[in-house]
């Protein structure tokens, strides 16, 4: 997968204009346009589905298998990794306070508050729960009292974003070439200059919501954490965007008898 990713975003990121040179928009965005858009798209993304293949730790043990993954901007998110020979080898749930975690494969639970280290406990790239919705929909957060600048990448139609703000510097490039306004990457460095989190986009297509509304989404993402030191590859599949959930679908019973993971 790591392969079919790299060659996807490398030919994303090398398409030539039949004339080498993409003309910008007119007018340019400015910062505050670029920061308004973004926020505009998530509120419009409040929850989602999704059938993928992940490459991810169980344990100490990298899999790459089949997830089921359903998530809310309430901060609620579920992940079902499969076992190929049918049934579930991890089950976890966030309900928006709490998690609960169950290693089917070995035999043990893990429970605590959901915030970021509950996601790293599966995924191993430490992301808050509605953060990972939003990035996994191509429309990452943006951080809080953001300034800076938005210039044109001619040779690659991108619109290169770098932003400041009290808590550290943010980049995100967006291809707008073909009248599409897709978030290719997206870089977050904490005030003390380490990175947070990075993720990587490619293959956008149109996917309807509930109500027919035509979103861009993704194909494939690479999430990655560097100070865990570890990566996520997903090839995204059957995504249902708006869909009405229950939230008793992100709560499970914790599994009596078994020890922790």
């Amino acid at each position: 997968m790591k392969l079919l990713l790299a060659a996807s975003l490398a030919l994303l990121a090398a398409c030539p204009s039949p004339h080498g040179n993409f003309k910008p928009p007119a007018p340019m965005p400015s910062v505050q346009d670029v920061v308004a858009r973004l926020a505009k798209e998530r509120d419009e993304r409040k929850t989602f589905s999704a059938a993928s293949t992940m490459d991810y730790w169980l344990g100490k043990d990298r899999v790459k298998g089949d997830v089921m993954v359903m998530g809310t901007d309430k901060r609620q998110v579920r992940f079902n990794g499969l076992d190929p020979t049918g049934g579930v080898l991890a089950d976890m749930a966030c309900n928006g306070t709490d998690y609960v975690f169950v290693d089917m494969k070995n035999n043990c639970t893990r429970t605590g508050p959901c915030n970021r280290d509950s996601i790293a406990q599966l995924l191993r790239v430490a992301l808050e729960p509605d953060d990972f919705m939003h990035l996994a929909l191509g429309t990452p957060p943006v951080i809080d009292q953001a300034t800076g600048t938005v210039t044109w990448d001619s040779s690659k139609g991108y619109e290169r974003v770098q932003l400041t703000g009290p808590a550290g510097k943010q980049s995100i490039v967006i291809d707008a070439r073909d009248g599409h306004w897709d978030v290719v990457s997206s870089e977050l460095v904490g005030s003390d200059g380490k990175i947070v989190w990075s993720v990587e986009n490619a293959d956008f297509v149109a996917v309807k919501d509930e109500a027919g509304v035509e979103h861009r989404l993704p194909g494939k993402t690479r999430f990655k954490s560097p100070e865990q030191q570890q990566d996520l590859l997903v090839d995204w599949k059957e995504r249902r965007v708006n869909l009405a959930i229950d939230p008793a679908k992100f709560t499970v019973p914790v599994p009596q008898g078994l020890p922790g993971c």
